[in-house]
């Protein structure tokens, strides 16, 4: 049976991911940081489905070692074909108030960390010789920047570009490396629980509202699937239009409130 592993995925998008994977076949490897709970409840969740699930903690401020729990999944999975980079934070501060110790955490959790468990993954694929899947969840702030995310811009679209390199040192290998980039979706990081955000008014999105974390799990499953085996490189944004609306949104304030987190 094919293996995955998402980090992050006690909750949000990763846990949808997780759920989406599994219902495609795939045994899942699941990480938390702090919510070990949750990621039992996801586990739960994947073996509902008939499929094996093994978690692990993944403290990403804790670099490099934290990255070893990648290897420990893939060992008790028994190999790994798809990682899915999910795990994210953030900060809300102008970047001229920001300290240090919290640029460097953003960078080390959304950038640094995610590169090693990509490596991590990236090597056992080359070494079982059947080529595999690497994603990462960016942003649309890997693309467009958000006034007081200085540390989490720089991490995304870091990260975005680590994955258009990932695709061409190992396209040789059968690897793909793509992004996934969510514009506002309803997880608890955006201060939104898991539920459905149908019923939420967000007139400056062209689809008038925020995303719900499975839409973002159905573009991960698809890059993880067969049928994407040719598109390697590339960022799907996954936004309900957000990013179209520079030029019309810029041209509408009224007031200069967008100026502070």
């Amino acid at each position: 049976m094919p293996q995955a592993i998402v980090t992050g995925s006690d909750s949000g998008i990763g846990r949808a991911a997780a759920v989406a994977l599994a219902q495609d076949g795939f045994d899942v490897g699941i990480t938390w940081h702090s919510d070990h709970g949750g990621a039992e409840e996801t586990a739960e969740e994947v073996r509902g489905l008939g499929r094996k699930a093994e978690v692990e903690q993944l403290d990403l401020e804790v670099l490099p070692d934290a990255a070893e729990a990648i290897d420990r999944l893939i060992e008790r999975l028994g190999g790994v074909d798809v990682l899915v980079a999910n795990s994210g934070t953030g900060t809300s501060e102008l970047a001229v108030d920001l300290a240090y110790e919290d640029w460097r955490r953003v960078l080390n959790v959304d950038l640094d960390g995610a590169f090693l468990c990509l490596q991590k993954a990236a090597r056992r694929m080359i070494d079982q010789g059947r080529g595999g899947r690497l994603i990462a969840v960016t942003s649309v702030h890997e693309h467009q920047p958000r006034v007081g995310s200085a540390p989490y811009d720089a991490a995304k679209g870091g990260l975005g570009l680590l994955m258009k390199t990932l695709a061409l040192e190992l396209g040789e290998y059968g690897i793909t490396a793509n992004a996934v980039a969510p514009g506002e979706i309803a997880t608890p990081m955006t201060g939104q629980t898991d539920e459905d955000p149908h019923g939420k008014d967000r007139p400056g999105v062209p689809l008038g509202r925020p995303g719900d974390a499975r839409e973002i799990a159905a573009v991960i499953a698809f890059l993880a699937s067969p049928k994407a085996s040719y598109v390697t490189g590339t960022s799907v944004v996954a936004d309900g239009g957000m990013l179209q609306m520079g030029p019309m949104a810029g041209s509408h304030l009224s007031d200069p409130g967008w100026r502070r987190p």
